[in-house]
């Protein structure tokens, strides 16, 4: 399978945009409109100048059969070149039998246009969504989605659009630990090249330059999700949206809220408002500060938000702000807190995010609890830190990655 293009259907660049994402997309990371060439026999929309595509790819577009097209209109405006069959759309459900020996099932999706599932003479498997889709109804049979039991070998979709459309996939068993997911439609939504590779990892996908050859059913190149990750930021820096994105392609997950109910605070009602409309409807969400349970349990992946809220119901809990309680055995006791939790997040059988606030780069609190606070937290980030197998930092929306 021969990738022609990979992004959005405009391309990235896209012309006359001012952006930083499109100002950067230069070399590898410009794309054209996508298009699939598979086996050389099938070709799944159009690019801007598909023969040169092609050629550029060492391929050729001379022996292709079938042209689909998958967007909801004809798909971006491009130069039909000779020779090539008239471009059609297999109605939703239908199957199509090419020349070639490739089975092509149309699948039905959440909004307009049409989803490809090709099956291959020796029974590999590909799924091809187009922009902004995902299927609909997955695991309903006949003309709803995918049909029931199949698994796919390489999927390729608008990852970064509809991250959701990949949870359904995983839920429905269609992805597995096996697929390669292949991102394409990129836009500019997110910076190009390395933010953009690493957003794709926390996925479990990736993406390729324009001109990539793949071969479906080769395993090697899928990314590995981290099952521990530790997001940290300072106030309003992004990092619950980070560590949100990390997860919302997953089928299911537990958000953990540790910062508990309010009543009577109207700005912390709305804060947490404002997260629950953040998160995707098939998220669950328990208040508690209780979190060695949870990280013993077997269960979907968790969100843990935040550490640093956790740190002040246990600080409470010991009487820690009080100068005699804390020297009279509240020290100790907070130390065995943090003990527990640590051999938790070590020992979780979860995929887990932790979110925790960076407070040891600013003033010096004025008081002896408050630098207390900033000197137990940054202890137990430390201590999180070590046992997550990925670190990010969290500035002005950008994450970096410490490990």
């Amino acid at each position: 399978m021969t990738l022609l293009g990979t992004g959005a259907p405009d391309g990235l660049p896209r012309p006359d945009c001012p952006c930083a994402s499109c100002a950067t997309a230069v070399g590898d990371e410009a794309r054209a409109a996508t298009a699939v060439l598979v086996d050389g026999a099938l070709l799944l929309d159009l690019t801007p100048g598909p023969a040169f595509a092609a050629a550029r790819a060492g391929r050729s577009i001379a022996g292709v059969r079938q042209v689909l097209l998958s967007h909801p209109h004809d798909g971006p405006a491009v130069e039909f070149p000779a020779g090539l069959p008239a471009p059609g759309r297999v109605p939703d459900g239908r199957e199509l039998a090419v020349i070639s020996g490739h089975r092509i099932r149309a699948v039905a999706l959440d909004a307009p246009g049409t989803g490809y599932e090709v099956t291959a003479a020796d029974g590999e498997r590909l799924l091809y969504l187009p922009p902004g889709a995902a299927p609909a109804g997955l695991n309903n049979g006949p003309g709803h989605g995918s049909a029931p039991g199949v698994r796919y070998d390489m999927v390729l979709l608008d990852v970064i659009g509809r991250p959701d459309a990949l949870a359904r996939l995983r839920a429905a068993g269609a992805i597995t630990a096996t697929t390669d997911v292949i991102a394409v439609h990129v836009d500019h939504d997110v910076p190009p090249g390395r933010e953009l590779h690493r957003q794709l990892a926390a996925a479990g996908a990736r993406t390729v330059p324009d001109g990539t050859t793949l071969v479906v059913g080769d395993y090697h190149a899928v990314p590995d999700l981290p099952r521990r990750t530790l997001v940290l930021g300072g106030a309003r820096s992004g990092k619950s949206v980070e560590a949100e994105r990390r997860l919302e392609s997953f089928p299911e997950v537990l958000y953990v809220a540790t910062g508990g109910t309010r009543p009577g605070d109207a700005d912390w009602a709305a804060r947490v408002a404002l997260h629950r409309e953040r998160r995707p409807g098939s998220w669950r969400t328990a208040e508690t500060t209780d979190l060695v349970p949870l990280l013993a349990a077997e269960g979907p992946p968790l969100l843990l938000d935040c550490l640093s809220l956790w740190l002040t119901d246990a600080m409470d809990s010991v009487g820690a702000w009080d100068d005699e309680s804390w020297a009279d055995g509240g020290k100790d006791a907070l130390a065995v807190r943090v003990a527990e939790l640590v051999a938790a997040v070590r020992a979780t059988p979860r995929t887990v995010v932790l979110v925790s606030n960076e407070v040891g780069s600013g003033v010096v609190p004025a008081t002896a609890s408050g630098r207390r606070f900033r000197d137990e937290l940054g202890r137990l980030n430390t201590a999180v830190a070590g046992e997550c197998e990925h670190v990010l930092l969290v500035v002005a929306g950008q994450a970096l990655a410490l490990r």
